[in-house]
This record gives C-alpha cells, sequence and structure tokens, in this order.
C-alpha cells in the first residue's frame, strides 16, 4: 500500500520489520521501488534478494528491466539481467521477453531486439507492439510498416496502441492514403471510437499537412483527453500554423483542460523562429508559473526552438540548468552546435557524453558524424566510425547514410563505397551521398556509373540524386559525354519540372561552358522563381561580373524578391569589381529586408567592405570575438592582409585559436600571404609547418604559392626552388610565376629563364611567362635577349595583357591604358601630371627609370614612366574628388615601383589620401608613406 502512494521508506521499514518474508514480500517490495523512480536502489535490492536465495518471479523481472530502460543510463545492467534470465531459464516468459525487447528499442539496439523476437517462443500483442515501438523510435519507419503487415499476415490482433504507432508512422511518412488502408482495419476491428487512435489520426494528417481533416476527427471526438488537444495543438505547430496552436490552446485552457509538459513542448516547437521568438519568450514564462523548468521533455523542446532561432547561448544555458537530462537533451544541445556550424563543441560534448558514460543512440552518433565537414577531421571521423561499430549502430541505415556522407566529405570514395556494400539496406538518401561524393570529387564517370548502379538496384532516383548527378559534370568534355544525355533523360523521367532542377540545370550548363544554354533554359521556364533567378547570376557571375550585377537588378524590377543567396552572390560580385557605391546601397537594401542577422550575408557584406577598401566598415560589421564563425575569422584575416595590416592578421589568428575555432585550408592561405606581403619570412615558414604537423591542414597549391613567393620576395631563390622540388603537390603555373616573378625583382635571369620553360610547358600560349623573363632580362640590361623574346611572342601571335588603371566616380568607371589619349579630359589630365611632376621633384623624388623597361635614353625612360596607367589615373582622380577626400584607384597589374615613389611623394604634396588596388593587395599611402612599409 505504502509503495503504491510513493511512501517507499514507510514500505521498507515495514518490510525490514517482517519476520517471515517470502517470495511475495521480496518481490512487492522490489517492484516498490521500481514503481517510485529508484532504479538503482531496485537492481542493489534485487542483489540482495538473489544473495538471500530468493527467486525472482518474471513479473519482477521485467519490471527491473522496465528500470533499466527507462533510468536512460543503466545499459550495463540491463545487459546483466538479460543473461541472468537466459541462466534462470525464463526468457520464454513473454513478459521478460517483451520488457527486454523494449528495453534494447529505447538504446537505439533495434538488430538485438529483432534477434530476439526471432527467438521468443511465444509473442502476444504488446510484444509485436514493443518492437513496432522500437523500429518507430529508431527511425525505421519502413520496417514499422513491414511488422504491421507481418502480424496481419500470421494473424495477430492489434490493439489500439498498435494502431496509434501505425497510424502516426504513416503521418510521419506523409503517406496519407497508407493511413486510410489502416483505418480500414481499425474500423473493421471496431477500434474506431478508441481515444488513442483518433488521436493518432489527428497526429497523421497534420503529418501529412491536412490540417482541415485533423481538426475534422478532433470536432467529432466523443471524448477527448489531454493527449486529444495535444495532437491538435501538435499538428497546427508541424504546419507552421503558430496563431491557430495559440488558440487551441486558449480554448483548451477555457474548458478547463489540465496543461502538461506535452502542451507546452508542443507549442515551443512552432516558436523556433526569430520573428515568432516573442512567442516562445512568453510561452517559456508559463513554463516557469506552472513550475515545469525541470521537466525534462519542456527543457529539450526549448533547447530546440532557440536553437532554430540561432539563440545558440540561450540554449546553453537551459540545458546547463537542467537538473535532469535523457538522451534526447544531449541530442538536441548537439544539433544545436551542428546547425551553428560549431564542429569542435559538438565533438567536446559527444566525449563528454561518453565520459558520463551515458546512452548514444542513431540520433547522437549522426550529430557526431556531421560534426567532420571535412578532411581536417578525419582521425575524428575515423573514430566515430569504430564507436558505430562497437555499439552495435552500424547496421542502421541512417548512421550509414551519414559515413558515406562523411567519407565523401573526405574525397575518399573506396572507404564510402565500402560502407555502401556492407549496408544491410540502402535507401535513396545512401545513393544520393555516393553520387554526391563522386561530384565532390570531380569524377563524372564513376558518377554515372554509381547512378547506374542505383538505378540497377531499383533504388528510385529523386530530385537530389539528379541535382547531385548534374554537379559532377565541370568541362566541356563532361558535357558532351555526360551532361547533355543526362538532359535527356531528365526530360524522359519528368524532373525536368523540378524547380530544383531547373536551376542545377543553368548552372551545369554555365560550369561546363555554355552560358548560352544557361540562358536559354531560364528564358524557356514558365514561372521563374528566386531559385533561378539565383542560379542565373551565379552562372554569370563565373563569366562576366558586370552581367550578373545587372541580372541582380533585373531580378528586382520582375518583382522577385531577392534573399539571403541573392544577396550573398550579388555582394560577392560588388567586392571582385570593386564597386563600392553599388556594395553599400546593396547592404542598405539587406539592412532595410532584415537580411543582416543572416550569418552568410555579413560575411559577404564584410568581404565586399575588405575588398572595396574599407577596412573600418569591416570591423564595424564583424561579429563579436564569441560569436565569430571561422568563415568571419578567415576574412577578418584576409582583410587585414590585404590592407597591409600584417600584424593584426598575426594577432587575428591566435586570437582566434585562444577561443577555440580550429583553423582552416583558407585560414592558412591569407595568414601565410600576410606574412609574404609583410616580409615575415620566419614566421610564415613556421606558420606553414605547424599548419601540417599541429593543425592538421594538408598543404594546397595555394600554400605553397604562398611560401615560394614569401622565400622569393626576400631573396631567397635557392631556398625557393629547393621547395619547389620538395613539394607534395604538383606545382603549376601559379608556383612558376610567383617564383619568375621574384626573379625580376632580385635580377636572377638563370633561374628565371628555367621557371619561363616550365611555366611554357604548362602553357605555350602564356603571355605571363614572355612579359616576366623579358623584364628579367631588361633590368639586367640584356636588351638583345628581350627583343628575342618578344619576337618569339609576335611569331606565335601571343599578346601582352595590357596594363590599365581606373577610377570609379559614382556609377561611371573611367579607364585608362598607358599614355591614353581618348578621354575627354585628357588636355587637363595631362596638366595636372606636369604640376605634380614639379611638385614633388621639388619635395625630393628622383625617377627610378630601371623600371621604364625599353632599351632608351633616360630622357625617355622617364617620359615613359610618366606615361603609366597608373599615374594618368591618379591625376584624373584629383581632379574629380572633392579637395582632402581620399582617392581610389584600381590597376589590373601589380603597380610599377616608380609610380609607388609617385604615389608616396603625391599623397604629402597634396595632403590627401590614396589608396592603390593591385590584384593582390592594397596601398594606402598618406604623408609620403605606404602601409606596405615598401614591401610588396
Amino acid at each position: 500500500m505504502y509503495s503504491k502512494f510513493g511512501r517507499i521508506g514507510y514500505a521498507r521499514y515495514i518490510f525490514d520489520n517482517i519476520p517471515e518474508r517470502n517470495e511475495a514480500s521480496w518481490n512487492t517490495m522490489m517492484s516498490g521501488y521500481v514503481r517510485v523512480g529508484l532504479y538503482p536502489e531496485s537492481i542493489g535490492f534485487f542483489s540482495g534478494m538473489i544473495g538471500r536465495g530468493v527467486k525472482p518471479s518474471g513479473f519482477v523481472i521485467a519490471s527491473l528491466i522496465t528500470a533499466c530502460d527507462k533510468s536512460a543510463c543503466m545499459f550495463n545492467e540491463g545487459l546483466q539481467l538479460h543473461a541472468f534470465v537466459v541462466k534462470i531459464g525464463l526468457l520464454c516468459d513473454v513478459f521478460v521477453g517483451t520488457s527486454l525487447l523494449h528495453f534494447y528499442g529505447t538504446y537505439g539496439l533495434v538488430s538485438k531486439s529483432r534477434k530476439l523476437f526471432e527467438e521468443m517462443p511465444d509473442k502476444n500483442v504488446v510484444t509485436w507492439t514493443s518492437l513496432i515501438v522500437g523500429h518507430s523510435n529508431n527511425g525505421d519507419l519502413g520496417e514499422v510498416m513491414s511488422i504491421y503487415k507481418r502480424m496481419r499476415l500470421e494473424g495477430v490482433c492489434c490493439n489500439d496502441n498498435t494502431f496509434a504507432i501505425v497510424i502516426s508512422t504513416c503521418g510521419m511518412l506523409e503517406d496519407e492514403l497508407l493511413g486510410h488502408q489502416v483505418l480500414g482495419h481499425v474500423m473493421k476491428l471496431g477500434l474506431e471510437n478508441s481515444v488513442s487512435v483518433a488521436n493518432s489520426l489527428i497526429s497523421m494528417y497534420g503529418g501529412c499537412g491536412n490540417v482541415d481533416e485533423a481538426f475534422y476527427v478532433f470536432d467529432h471526438m466523443d471524448e477527448r483527453d489531454i493527449i486529444s488537444w495535444n495532437s491538435i495543438i501538435s499538428a497546427s505547430a508541424q504546419n507552421g500554423l503558430c496563431e491557430e496552436s495559440i488558440r487551441c490552446f486558449h480554448h483548451m485552457r477555457h474548458v478547463n483542460k489540465e496543461v502538461n509538459s506535452t502542451t507546452l513542448s508542443s507549442l515551443l516547437t512552432v516558436c523556433g523562429s526569430t520573428d515568432k521568438l516573442k512567442w516562445g519568450s512568453g510561452i517559456h514564462g508559463l513554463v516557469v508559473k506552472f513550475g515545469l523548468e525541470s521537466n525534462v521533455c519542456v527543457g529539450n523542446t526549448l533547447i530546440s526552438m532557440y536553437s532554430e532561432a540561432g539563440r545558440s547561448e540561450d540554449a546553453e544555458l537551459v540545458f546547463q540548468r537542467m537538473t535532469e537530462k535523457d538522451i534526447i537533451s544531449w541530442n538536441s544541445m548537439l544539433a544545436c552546435y551542428v546547425q551553428n556550424e560549431e564542429c569542435q563543441k559538438v565533438l567536446k560534448l559527444f566525449a563528454k557524453i561518453l565520459r558520463m558514460r551515458k546512452p548514444v543512440n542513431y540520433v547522437t552518433l549522426t550529430s557526431a558524424l556531421s560534426a567532420c565537414p571535412n578532411s581536417e577531421f578525419l582521425i575524428q571521423g575515423k573514430i566515430l566510425h569504430a564507436i558505430a561499430v562497437l555499439t552495435g549502430l552500424q547496421d542502421n541505415v541512417i548512421i550509414g547514410n551519414a559515413l558515406v556522407t562523411m567519407y565523401g566529405k573526405f574525397s575518399m570514395m573506396v572507404e564510402a563505397e565500402k560502407v555502401l556494400q556492407i549496408m544491410p539496406k540502402r535507401d535513396e538518401v545512401t545513393w544520393n551521398a555516393l553520387i554526391g561524393g563522386y561530384a565532390e570529387s570531380k569524377d563524372p564517370n564513376e558518377v554515372i556509373k554509381a547512378f547506374k548502379l542505383m538505378r540497377e538496384e531499383g533504388t528510385p532516383a529523386n530530385y537530389i540524386t539528379i541535382i547531385n548527378v548534374l554537379g559532377g559534370f565541370m568541362s566541356p568534355g563532361d558535357l558532351l559525354k555526360h551532361g547533355m544525355p543526362f538532359h535527356a533523360h531528365i526530360v524522359l523521367t519528368g524532373f525536368e519540372s523540378d524547380k530544383y532542377v531547373q536551376s542545377t540545370l543553368i548552372t551545369m550548363y554555365a560550369k561546363c561552358g555554355d552560358l548560352n544554354s544557361s540562358h536559354s533554359i531560364f528564358n524557356g521556364l514558365d514561372f521563374k522563381n528566386s531559385i533561378a533567378w539565383n542560379a542565373l547570376i551565379a552562372a554569370n557571375a563565373n563569366h562576366g561580373l558586370e552581367k550578373a550585377l545587372k541580372l541582380v537588378v533585373m531580378m528586382k524590377k520582375a518583382g522577385v524578391d531577392l534573399d539571403q543567396f541573392s544577396f550573398s552572390v550579388a555582394l560577392s560580385v560588388s567586392a571582385d569589381l570593386a564597386m563600392l557605391e553599388e556594395g553599400q546601397q546593396l547592404h542598405g537594401l539587406v539592412v532595410k529586408l532584415g537580411f543582416d542577422s543572416d550569418h552568410y550575408v555579413t560575411n559577404a557584406a564584410m568581404d565586399m567592405y575588405g575588398k572595396c577598401g574599407e577596412m573600418e566598415d569591416v570591423l564595424k560589421l564583424l561579429p563579436s570575438p564569441t560569436n565569430r564563425s571561422r568563415l568571419s575569422w578567415n576574412i577578418l584575416i584576409s582583410s587585414f592582409a590585404k590592407h597591409g595590416c600584417f600584424q593584426k592578421a598575426r594577432e587575428a589568428f591566435h586570437e582566434m585559436l585562444n577561443l577555440g575555432t580550429k583553423p582552416d585550408h583558407v585560414t592558412f592561405v591569407s595568414l601565410l600571404s600576410a606574412c609574404s606581403h609583410g616580409g615575415l619570412v620566419d614566421d610564415g615558414l613556421a606558420y606553414y609547418y605547424a599548419m601540417t604537423t599541429e593543425f592538421g591542414v594538408p598543404p594546397g597549391i595555394e600554400h605553397c604559392v604562398c611560401i615560394i613567393d614569401l622565400l622569393g620576395r626576400s631573396g631567397r631563390l635557392a631556398e625557393a626552388e629547393n621547395f619547389i622540388k620538395g613539394m607534395v603537390v604538383q606545382p603549376n603555373d601559379l608556383v612558376w610565376r610567383s617564383l619568375l616573378a621574384a626573379c625580376k625583382i632580385h635580377r636572377n635571369v638563370e633561374l628565371g629563364r628555367k621557371a619561363a620553360e616550365h611555366l611554357l610547358e604548362l602553357d605555350p600560349s602564356d603571355d605571363s611567362a614572355y612579359v616576366l623573363l623579358s623584364n628579367v632580362c631588361a633590368t639586367t640590361g640584356r636588351w638583345e635577349e628581350v627583343e628575342n623574346v618578344r619576337r618569339q611572342m609576335g611569331s606565335r601571335n601571343i599578346t601582352k595583357k595590357p596594363a590599365c588603371s581606373w577610377v570609379k566616380l559614382k556609377t561611371e568607371v573611367n579607364k585608362f591604358g598607358m599614355g591614353e589619349q581618348s578621354h575627354p579630359q585628357t588636355g587637363q589630365i595631362y596638366a595636372k601630371l606636369g604640376e605634380l611632376m614639379k611638385m614633388i621633384r621639388e619635395a625630393g623624388y628622383v625617377p627610378d627609370t630601371s623600371y621604364a623597361l625599353q632599351d632608351t635614353d633616360e630622357e625617355q625612360k622617364e617620359h615613359n614612366l610618366w606615361n603609366h596607367s597608373e599615374r594618368i589615373a591618379l591625376a584624373f582622380g584629383l581632379i574629380n574628388t572633392p579637395e582632402g577626400s581620399p582617392v581610389k584607384v584600381f590597376k589590373n597589374l601589380r603597380v610599377c615601383g616608380d609610380c609607388h615613389s609617385v604615389y608616396k611623394h603625391v599623397s604629402a604634396a597634396v595632403g590627401r589620401k590614396i589608396v592603390l588596388r593591385d590584384p593582390y593587395r592594397f596601398h594606402h599611402f598618406s604623408d609620403g608613406k605606404c602601409s606596405c612599409s615598401d614591401y610588396w
């Protein structure tokens, strides 16, 4: 009696004072501990009971196994009980077997529960239902329906609990027709008036998006319980009907129905967005008011709500304050970190789960695997794979899919295919992951091969399959061999009408060099949505930046709403074209439409300001250090490097490390570039070696180019050459061009010839090889060799890329070539140049005619230097911008050394700041000094 009322202390006192205890006494006391939730104590009591030689009943064993199930942290004790059951021969007891089934299902080990089920001699409807529950909780929805069909074939009569789970599964499968078929079976057995069946029907219709039918069932129920109200609130919430959910909640309270944790959890699920968070905060207040803060289910939903609304700090706070956590609590927090791309936090929390011996299921492990986005996490990924094997979760199809995806991200396609081959069951997600991996590895032949194998196995393709296949085609050759035939397959199978496939076709043709076909597909669309517009904008951005920006304007005029992707691409184009005014206008629109809270848009705006020379604006937009993503850190380090703030780039890198953000491939490219441009040779070399040894980032060609540039600029040409010989990646044109440029600076003709030869082997039509070699010879006065190189260019019809500079005034770009004479203000420009020449000569400027690479007299060389495009652009800028304002000049090639000297002198003479951007960096001139400290 006392244990039934939760007074376990009194019950134990009476038990201890019974002079003669029988099996019933022990069993009753044992059940009392389980009933009040004292699960560890129940195991301890059971050990004492066995020690006294008392024989436990099947009911007690089943109760104990249920305790291990409900505790969510007594897996090992459950295994020991299973062994004990086998030892005493109680496995044939249907109640014991059923409780073991439920136990394994709770811990996600459905393969073990299935094996146990098949070995049980006797099964009842509860046994079958327990197996169904295990598969349902494990996400094996198809298996739930298979077991239900088998029950019917074997003549097992379902109860209302069985039907409730099966009907709810139809909702999760979004298969309303299948649900109606099950409903027919319900009516045949006369269970249509069951409250639990009606509740599951409401859930099913909600899952299928048919809220009207859900309300019809609800309105026609003769009797409703709290689950009925929770189900209709949940159905509304599932379909994003926030206000309808709130109305149902208000009605529920009006009819004096008790509000429980499920009610509030259902309401919280619909508040996981920035605009609905006000409702969520109000419901959080009700949670506190009703004293449900300690409820695990409510805590879990609060974590998810704050996570989805982008409030990870609030989610963490809720998690930390939870006095009790179940497996869903841990999984929810992991999911929050995954959503914020905080990979290190995911892995640290997962390690903590293991250390605390908390249960791990397929959801836990899937989140951990998702936190291994690239080959930097190879070791962690392999450890997680081993854990999947050790815990028996590798047979789970979702885990298998996550492993195939992970190895695909690592470009380890042999391992990805091995995982796929040993999976006991594969679905379209499995094949999509494999095809996507081959597409990422740029292996179109394997992409097609995997697609054919998928079809041979009978797995139907979906739109994601089609998108992944198209993503594998990157060149004109791929287009002819695979792309166009696959396009025909798309038309035949009806996927051509899918909006995502349409946009991917636009992208595929553009990537393969056929932009006309991209425009043709776009123009042929009956409905041009934002996805199609974004695809076309991105396609044009890779072929002609100004056209891409015009398309953004056209998209807006067409009345199509710009989204995060549109803004990101448009800002990126503005950055590459250095169109500050357009970028500022776009950023203004971003703020106006509320996209300034979007992580990717903010980073695109930061990058735009950095590339347009506005470092102050980069710092204004920069998130606080603790909220900075790796992408934000990378943009900051890159911007500092481009603007000559080399020490600040290093400081940002070390701050990033101190805050626990792991650097990646891009981080080190920016950092090494800063060291190269700043002359920080020893620091750069130290970072390069730490990159692989400490941070596990494999050296890429971009890192190698930075090191060659670093050594070359500092005159350590022999070391640069030896570095090339020892490179782990094949040297490309950037490598040899960087070495050749260094040979020009340090006048090393012999090594310059070698570099030029390698460059021409890679591309005989590369004009930069001839130009740089000619310049190397010219700087050493070898004019005959210069003429010889120029004759070779002429005989091979190779022309030098002409140098040009430009100044942007409002929306107008004024472009100038060498000795420009066609500009309307030519007279004023050259008069200004003469004025500047006189001013800086008086200030001590002496021309360095070694930068005039023609075999002429000194006077002509000096005249040629004053015809350089960057000087003409500077004169134009000074004439046409307000007195005292900064002048911005852009050049398509590296600035000449003497022009650099002129810019320094002019900045002092006219008292104005001048910003010069070349392809490599920004030079900020002020008071006769440059931000590069004359090292660039």
